[in-house]
């Protein structure tokens, strides 16, 4: 796994985990969001919208919107940006719909 998108100096980090993100490993480090792994790993589109199907990812960072909405360990609609990764936590984003539509 490539360190993606991740600031890599001047930081220090927890320890290094893997999390499954729609069937694929994907590397967090204790302590960041679910978000901000899956930022890291150059996956911005977590969700579509409902009636136009159009591709959401972080936009406030602090759980007032709903743009993040993931699947988290089986449980639907759990903020991305507010929700610490975890060893082996298993997230369902609907990333890969989106890119597959809209071609992103």
């Amino acid at each position: 796994m490539s360190q993606g998108k991740r600031v890599t100096q001047g930081i220090q980090r927890g320890e290094r985990i893997e999390i499954e993100v729609d069937g694929e490993r994907v590397e967090a480090f204790l302590g960041e969001t679910v978000a901000a792994a899956l930022i890291a790993a150059g996956r911005p589109i977590l969700r579509r919208t409902d009636r136009a199907s159009a591709p959401r990812g972080l936009y406030c960072g602090i759980g007032v919107c709903f743009d993040c909405l993931v699947g988290i360990d089986g449980r639907p609609r759990v903020r991305a940006c507010q929700t610490p990764v975890a060893p082996g936590m298993r997230v369902d984003t609907q990333g890969r719909l989106v890119q597959e539509r809209w071609g992103q």
